[in-house]
Order: structure tokens, then sequence, then C-alpha cells
């Protein structure tokens, strides 16, 4: 089969073919680019196999193309270059061999067949020649365009070894099953179950990118639903995993909250490709296993589950090395405050939005994404009634914050203030007058401005006795 593609026609790919002619060495596409080709989506990474030196070729390819600007690392012997819109990297054909605590292969030269064999699946498999002899001809060992066809995740080996010598494959098979929305072979999945422990010898960051990118996938929770099935997500989030299920008493059961949180995921991602906010819907009820409690009276509970959820956002972080300052911090105040804007569904006071603006601060779009994604309810009335609510949430937002300014508040008056011109030394007296002059604020008793606070002081100061 010969692909007929405009962009294999670009003149870097006629440059690589004339240096592989002049210099007798075989060179292919290979690897994803070939796959987004045939499938008919963009590829920024373009990886060119040559059997022989990867670097030699490229130190060829940009003195003839007269590139200065070329990326050489030859600890991987990789390199990497531009051309116009092009961006290429450069290998040697390799055959691998794995010490079994390591995914760290050892690496030998080899041929173009031993670097086909290594690929981790068959949709990854696939080659398309750049030689003068058959230029532009798709090679596929492993029925790759079958797979691509079928919508199906093979490797070209047995996945027990494949996934045993490398399990961060077990995450990527996962990953391109969430964002090409294609199934995993059975045996596939049956060696994932087999070799789950052995993710242990990967290091979180390689982990967090597999799950990040599924995250972002057009429908997460196919992917998720995957990790869970197959175990591996009882490997490195189990707290995640041990939200699924639902227990009854006396006939009255909860909903699995397991299932809920990757249907909150998903009505996200239909909003945003904030990973953080993704994250946060993924959270947002993690607390809840701890707080679950069942009450003849009232049923299923899980009071302060924002709370304890809060608090358990950073020990995940924490744990799976993911950013531990600002983005740790964003995640924990969506998760410990995505309760309030459904609170206020009921009674939309200005006191309560100025206290939401308050607390939530530049983040408040980001927790009414959440607080909308979190309405999962089969009963579309009641889906409808409280999306229309939201509504009125958001404009009474904007109405509150263009009139009292409260979106990352600062008080009017400082503790400096109030002891400058009360002529007071530092006391609990001071935190007794800021808290008031806020809450009075928050509360729509005074306007948000120095005047207002400063009246408010005097008057607050001579209650106390000052």
């Amino acid at each position: 089969m010969k692909i007929t593609s405009k962009i294999i026609e670009h003149q870097v790919f006629k440059a690589i073919n004339k240096i592989a002619s002049d210099n007798n060495v075989k060179v292919f596409i290979i690897g994803g680019f070939v796959r987004d080709l045939l499938l008919n989506r963009q590829s920024k990474d373009i990886d060119i196999l040559v059997v022989g030196s990867g670097v030699d070729f490229a130190k060829k390819l940009a003195k003839y193309l007269n590139i200065k600007n070329v990326s050489y690392f030859k600890n991987f012997g990789t390199a990497m270059l531009k051309y116009q819109d092009i961006e290429v990297e450069f290998v040697g054909a390799r055959k691998e061999s794995y010490d079994r605590n390591s995914r760290n292969p050892i690496v030998e030269d080899g041929t173009f067949d031993d670097d086909l064999n290594r690929r981790d699946f068959t949709i990854n498999a696939m080659g398309i020649s750049l030689n003068s002899e058959n230029y532009g001809e798709l090679i596929d060992k492993f029925n790759g365009i079958k797979d691509l066809k079928n919508k199906l995740i093979k490797t070209p080996l047995d996945p027990n070894i494949t996934f045993s010598d490398d399990p961060l494959r077990m995450l990527r098979a996962i990953r391109f099953s969430s964002q090409l929305n294609f199934c995993l072979d059975k045996k596939i999945i049956v060696a994932i179950k087999q070799n789950k422990t052995r993710l242990s010898i990967i290091s979180k960051e390689r982990i967090i990118d597999e799950m990040n990118k599924i995250l972002l996938s057009p429908i997460p929770s196919k992917g998720i639903n995957l990790l869970e099935e197959t175990g591996l997500l009882m490997e490195f989030l189990p707290e995640l995993s041990n939200m699924k299920g639902v227990e009854i008493i006396d006939g009255l059961g909860h909903k699995d909250n397991f299932y809920h949180s990757i249907e909150v995921v998903d009505n996200l991602a239909k909003t945003t490709n904030n990973i953080w906010l993704l994250w946060a819907g993924l959270l947002h009820d993690i607390g809840k296993p701890k707080t679950k409690r069942f009450q003849k009276a009232h049923g299923w509970t899980f009071h302060g589950h924002e709370v304890v959820g809060a608090r358990m956002v950073a020990k995940i972080f924490e744990r799976l090395k993911l950013p531990t300052h600002d983005k740790m911090k964003y995640v924990k105040k969506l998760v410990g405050l995505h309760l309030r804007p459904i609170a206020l569904v009921n009674e939309v006071s200005d006191s309560a939005i100025r206290r939401l603006l308050f607390d939530a601060g530049d983040d408040i779009d980001d927790l009414m994404l959440l607080a909308e994604a979190d309405i999962t309810s089969k009963n579309d009335f009641k889906v409808k009634k409280f999306l229309n609510n939201f509504k009125i949430v958001r404009q009474k937002l904007v109405e509150i914050e263009e009139k009292d300014k409260l979106r990352n508040w600062q008080p009017p008056v400082s503790g400096d203030d109030i002891m400058k011109l009360l002529n007071l030394k530092p006391s609990k007296e001071i935190g007794i007058i800021k808290n008031a002059i806020r809450e009075a604020i928050l509360d729509g008793e005074i306007e948000n401005n120095r005047d207002s606070a400063l009246k408010f002081m005097y008057a607050k100061a001579k209650d106390i006795g000052l």
C-alpha cells in the first residue's frame, strides 16, 4: 500500500531520501505519526527510524539543509531538528532486553524488524519508507491498519511480555483507548490484570503524565473505567477506586460515588481543558467513603465530606508527586467549596453570594463549572431546574461583584491601621475588630470601602470598651 498524502512530499522528507540514497542507508517514518496520518489526525511528533546511527544521519541532513539548531542526545542515540513547519526526531534501529526490576532497557543496535518488534502496539508499529526503491510504501508487519479500521488496541507480541518488560505500556494502552475511542483486545485486558503490580517500578511522574492524558481525552470515563476494571487504579489512586459500590440498609442505598465522579469529569470535559479543574472534578467526593453514615431517620449521609476530601487532596498530590503548591491549593479549594453553589440554589441571598465570592476569589467561575457538572441526576426535570437556578446564581454573582468588589478581597482597614488609629498595641482586640469589619461587609451592613469601614471600626471599638 502506497501512502499518497501530500505531507510526505514535504521538502524535508525529500531531503531525507537524498541523504539516505547518497549514504546507502535505509530510513522510515515510524510510529505515532504514521498512525495519526492514517486516522486523518494532526500529529506534531515525527519519528525517523534510521538503520544505522540516527545522530550521524541528522548531522548530514542538517548540513545539507543548512540547519544550525539541532539537538543531539548521544546517550539515547537520538537527534532532533526543525525545518520550516516540521519537527523531526531521528533514532537508530535497535533491539531491547529488560531487567525485571527496571523499565529501562538494555539497548543494542538492531534491524528494522527488531525495532518494529519492540513497539508497544500494532497501530504504532507501522512505517512509511523514505527509500528511493519504494518511497511512500506503508510497511505493516503486524496488521496495524486492520486494527485501526477495527478500532482495536493490540500488542505486536505477547502482551504479558510487552507489559512485564515495560509496565508503563499498560497505562499507554488505556490512554490510547480513551483518546481514540478504541477497544482493548481481550488478551490485553487479561495481561494488564496479571501484571498490574508491575506498575510499582514506574515513576509517579510517568504515571501522572498518562493519567493527565486520559483526563484530557474526549470522554475521560472510558479510560478511568478501564483503569478500575483492570485493577491499575487501585495501584496508584486507591482512594478513587474505594468509592466504587453501593451499600444498602433497610432497602435504602446511596448512589455509586465512583461512577458519579467520573460522570462529573465527563461533564467538565465538554466545557474545559483545564487539567486541574478536571482533577477537582475527579476528587470532589473523595471524602465520602470516610464520612458515610446510615441514620434510620434520614438514610445515608456524608456530612463534612467536602472538608475531609479537601484534606485528602493535599496527601494525594504529595504521594503522586503532583504540583504541591498553587495547583494543589486550587484543587483543594474547589473540593472544599463544591457544595456551596448548590446550597445557594434554594436561597440566593446577597450575604451568601458575598461570602462565596470572598472564599472562591478568582476561582469562582471554575467553581460554578464544577457545581454545574456535579448535577448528574437521571431526572431531566431536576437537572433542568438546578441548571436554571445556577443561571440565577451566576447573574447574582456578577451583580454583587460589580457592586461590592469582593473577588480576592483585601480589608479596607488593616490591622496596622487599627493599631495606629486607636493607639493600640498588638492584642486580641485587633483581630476582633478586623473580623467584625469583614463580617459587616459580607453581611451587607456596611459598604466595602475605607470610609465605611473606619466608621464601623470606631463604633466597634466603643462597643468592646476601647
